[in-house]
């Protein structure tokens, strides 16, 4: 098992490899200009030297990134609970979130400057509205795949619906929540460097702005290769926080891909 995970990640390292060495050999044969396509070392030293400044603006990115997720991982928990409790709140509720998702987000975080300004709130909340319908449709489809003999038994122990979810519908929904983070947290980056595009002084979207203005690519493609990064490392750590919180459920998957 173990192979197979070091299989697993070397093999997308050594297409990345391939690909920066491709990359690397065609623009110095091409000759084409840095404004244009830079080669890998000329991005890779630009970034190093100017470290100081991405260091600063992905800080400023990952903590409107954190906050406007904290926001939609609060959300989606209330609307998923609610729903799971109410059949009324499903009805009224699944179809306003499924709508919510056919509103562009290009369209929504201009009309979030406008009403709110360019402080950290439009930000945070472009950030949650990408985010949190994932997380509370994986939330939902969890809860209703609970396992009804369970359910019944402890009903016929005199539980009520609250033990009840506590102690089953809860920990069934756990292994589906986690996927959907996963989708969730590559999001909200994407969402967080989007909303500084439409308005921010600080951040690695604004910063990336000002660098295509000053036709220099290489410092966009360096910003871009930390957003990248610090979106692997987010999608990663949820790997972490699942085995830390659902370590049974890593078991059963093992047990499952060894049959």
């Amino acid at each position: 098992m173990r192979a197979r995970s070091w299989a697993n990640l070397w093999v997308p390292v050594v297409f990345l490899a391939v690909l920066v060495a491709v990359w690397e050999a065609a623009v110095r044969l091409t000759g084409v200009r840095p404004q244009v396509l830079p080669a890998p070392s000329r991005v890779a030293e630009s970034g190093w030297e100017h470290r100081a400044a991405i260091v600063d603006h992905a800080a400023a990115t990952l903590g409107v990134t954190a906050v406007g997720f904290g926001v939609s991982l609060v959300c989606a928990w209330v609307i998923a609970i609610a729903i799971d409790f109410s059949p009324f709140m499903r009805r009224g509720l699944i179809p306003l979130l499924v709508a919510s998702q056919t509103i562009p987000v290009i369209a929504i975080a201009p009309l979030m400057i406008i009403w709110f300004g360019f402080g950290l709130l439009p930000k945070i909340l472009v950030v949650a509205l990408v985010t949190f319908f994932p997380i509370a449709i994986g939330l939902v489809e969890g809860f209703a795949r609970t396992d009804r003999e369970a359910s019944a038994l402890l009903r016929s122990m005199g539980a009520g619906r609250l033990r009840e979810f506590l102690l089953v519908r809860l920990p069934s929904a756990l292994p589906l929540f986690f996927t959907s983070l996963r989708i969730g947290i590559t999001y909200a980056v994407i969402g967080a460097i989007f909303a500084e595009y439409v308005g921010a002084k600080e951040g690695l979207g604004i910063y990336m702005s000002v660098q295509k203005n000053a036709f220099r690519t290489d410092l966009v493609l360096a910003a871009v290769a930390v957003t990248a990064l610090v979106s692997i490392t987010l999608y990663l750590s949820t790997y972490v926080i699942e085995r830390l919180v659902i370590p049974w459920h890593l078991k059963e998957r093992r047990a499952a891909n060894e049959r």
